[in-house]
């Protein structure tokens, strides 16, 4: 699974996630970063990727245009690249069997 990161989710969450999470990229490593949230959807969905975002944009995409890409949705509130990274290896099984699966475009994590 290739998980996408926001540019307001730190690049350093990269290191975190390695071992649960193999192929993880993030907006600023792959110099999107001044990209539009559109262009960005368009990129993750032509690359095969799943957008990890805060950003409800991202969320209206998947309303409007369904997927891919699909979305995983944080809705954890201000917390550290740490904590955040603790919650997606908690969930790991819940992410997993939300990308093998073809009937939803949108996963929120609260």
């Amino acid at each position: 699974m290739k998980l996408l990161f926001d540019q307001n989710i730190s690049h350093r969450i990269i290191k975190l996630l390695e071992a649960d999470f193999l192929a993880c990229d993030q907006i600023r490593r792959l110099k999107l970063e001044n990209k539009s949230d559109k262009e960005i959807w368009t990129f993750a969905g032509q690359n095969n990727f799943v957008v990890v975002t805060f950003d409800a944009d991202f969320y209206e995409f998947s309303n409007l245009y369904g997927h891919p890409p699909k979305i995983i949705w944080l809705r954890v509130g201000n917390n550290t690249t740490y904590e955040i990274a603790e919650v997606l290896i908690m969930k790991k099984q819940l992410i997993n069997d939300f990308i093998e699966q073809d009937e939803f475009s949108c996963l929120e994590i609260q």
